[in-house]
């Protein structure tokens, strides 16, 4: 399979050498011994190729899965219930134990592949295989276990968004300083700023955050003990400020001006209306249905993630059509997102290795095999309200101000 443009090998290295020696292990890269899965589209061969290379110098074991493309369609055509819901338990919990680390590329060669599948069918079987997915989490909580993700250019996504193969490529590449004397160097000085706000906004006992502009009104309570986390090298780019919420204080609406690519449609004007941290209104100007679907499955009708990007830190300048750019994406206003579903447990300021499925669910952490990022990069202010009543401006014009 080949495509017109590709990147240069020097580009490929420094990608693969980002990834491997600076995303996975949190920002520390991978120490003598690991084992590191590399799963990777076919049509991405060549940065497997790196990647492989990379892990091998840094003293590593790779285990490279060349993934196949235009399989899903006729997976999901031909598998029956008992197929679809299939979990290789033994197979999959040895794996689990196993690996130390995993980079995931993400090359879609065709967007809407799955646009005639029953979106019920895909969640039911993300969901049969979601407790492979709770095992890793519980790893990465020991400290055990870290992943990346990053992103190959298609000429389907360039298409999309009308740019050039070449000028999608261009965003990734000044996104992830691939062009720089010294990535890693550029992504440690990032961090840097980054932690710099990740530890003003800890510092403040925030109850609540009202975030409020001409298409959001929305309230989002932080609950007890909630750490804000940014770029620590999970998704390479990673220019955001998150944290997740306690799901039950929510309240309000939201109206995203993005349009979401999700189980191969696209999904546009989304507005969400809570109640008591509940989706009790939905619609969408487009890919309404599969909304509905998405919200049904179980829990994905709460608030997993609320996030901020401060538009000085981020290098994306224009929508890819892939949510892990379009989560950070820059430009005039930065951009809010939230995720419906899955919340992240190393946003407790405790250790959460020792905390139970049961305290998770006293102090609002919500579960579910469902995580769905939707962006609105318009402009809005979020004010929060402190333990003691006092309220504070923390972003404003697409930028912290604390």
């Amino acid at each position: 399979m080949k495509q017109v443009y590709t990147p240069s090998k020097k580009v490929l290295e420094n990608y693969a050498n980002v990834l491997v020696n600076f995303a996975l292990g949190g920002g520390r890269g991978i120490s003598t011994g690991d084992v590191v899965q590399l799963a990777v589209p076919d049509i991405a061969t060549p940065l497997a190729l790196e990647l492989q290379n990379a892990v091998l110098k840094a003293g590593g074991h790779p285990l490279v899965r060349i993934v196949p493309s235009n399989f899903d369609k006729d997976f999901f055509a031909y598998a029956d219930t008992a197929q679809l819901t299939f979990f290789p338990e033994d197979y999959l919990r040895e794996k689990a134990k196993m690996l130390d680390h995993t980079v995931s590329i993400i090359a879609d060669i065709n967007p809407t592949e799955l646009a005639d599948v029953d979106p019920k069918k895909i969640m039911e079987s993300r969901e049969a295989k979601y407790p492979y997915r709770e095992w890793l989490f519980a790893k990465e909580h020991r400290g055990e276990f870290s992943w990346t993700l990053g992103l190959w250019g298609t000429q389907a996504k360039a298409d999309i968004v009308g740019l050039s193969l070449e000028d999608y490529w261009e965003q990734i590449i000044h996104a992830c300083y691939l062009d720089a004397k010294d990535p890693i160097a550029e992504w440690k000085r990032l961090s840097g700023l980054q932690i710099e706000i990740k530890e003003r906004l800890n510092a403040l006992e925030i109850d609540h955050i009202h975030i409020e502009g001409e298409d959001v009104d929305l309230i989002v309570k932080l609950g007890a003990n909630r750490a804000w986390k940014t770029g620590s090298g999970c998704n390479i780019p990673s220019f955001e400020h998150f944290t997740s919420p306690d799901w039950r204080g929510t309240q309000g609406w939201i109206t995203f001006n993005q349009p979401l690519y999700r189980y191969g449609n696209i999904i546009e004007g989304i507005k969400l209306k809570f109640k008591d941290g509940l989706v009790v209104e939905f619609s969408a100007t487009k890919g309404e249905k599969i909304l509905k679907d998405m919200l049904s499955t179980r829990n994905a009708d709460k608030l997993g993630e609320f996030s901020l990007t401060d538009k000085r830190l981020s290098r994306i300048t224009h929508p890819m059509a892939e949510t892990l750019y379009d989560e950070n994406i820059g430009g005039p206003f930065g951009n809010t997102h939230v995720a419906v579903g899955m919340a992240y447990k190393d946003c407790y300021k405790g250790k959460a290795s020792t905390v139970s499925e049961e305290q998770w669910i006293e102090m609002g952490y919500n579960n579910s095999s469902v995580h769905t990022d939707i962006v609105s990069t318009t402009n809005r202010t979020a004010t929060a309200t402190l333990i003691d009543g006092t309220e504070l401006v923390i972003y404003k014009d697409g930028m912290f101000v604390l």
